[in-house]
């Protein structure tokens, strides 16, 4: 997807991958997940170029159905425009459900160092967002919060997980939020135990 001359169009995305993947600045690129089936890609290129100038988007599509998988590709000018846009857009909701931004050059097995926290007696109204907001405050967040859900109604069962780049994040987060109010309750946090 491009800009030209004030137009959108689509298809340009194949500078993200295939033969030309050696020539985009990775380190620029931000990955875009849980997208609702309704997001377009012009929906996104409009809401990623407020954090910054935007080179390319790819947005993988079936085959068959056109749709897009529920995730994509952003392409910023500068790493500085794409740590912007995790730092904004990441857990905001496009029609009600919250989308993942994080650098499409992060490895699970490199950022998984076991700086794990589990959040104890929250409120029923906490959702990912809150804890995500609330926690980002003492470092980076590598993967989105989870909230330990009732299978069948889908509300919370009172507990929570976040995963940290660093032991000195999650050190930081125990000392400093455990016994605070969040949604009028004292919620516990403590290191977890793989």
């Amino acid at each position: 997807m491009a800009i030209a001359q004030g137009r959108i169009s689509a298809g340009v995305g194949f500078n993200l991958i295939g033969q030309h993947a050696q020539e985009r600045n990775q380190e620029a690129t931000v990955y875009v997940g849980n997208l609702d089936p309704q997001v377009t890609e012009e929906l996104l290129w409009e809401l990623f170029i407020q954090a910054g100038p935007v080179v390319n988007m790819y947005v993988p599509k079936d085959r068959v159905s056109n749709l897009h998988q529920g995730y994509g590709f952003v392409e910023f000018r500068g790493e500085e425009d794409a740590d912007y846009a995790i730092k904004i857009l990441n857990m905001i909701k496009l029609f009600g459900k919250p989308i993942r931004v994080n650098k499409a050059t992060q490895d699970k097995k490199t950022l998984d160092v076991g700086a794990n926290l589990f959040v104890g007696n929250l409120d029923p109204d906490v959702d990912e967002k809150l804890l995500y907001d609330t926690f980002s405050a003492f470092g980076v967040i590598v993967s989105t919060p989870k909230i330990m859900r009732d299978p069948d109604t889908g509300n919370s069962r009172g507990f929570g997980f976040i995963s940290y780049d660093s032991f000195e994040a999650s050190d930081a987060a125990i000392e400093a939020m455990n016994g605070q109010y969040l949604c009028n309750r004292s919620i516990t946090d403590r290191a977890r135990i793989k």
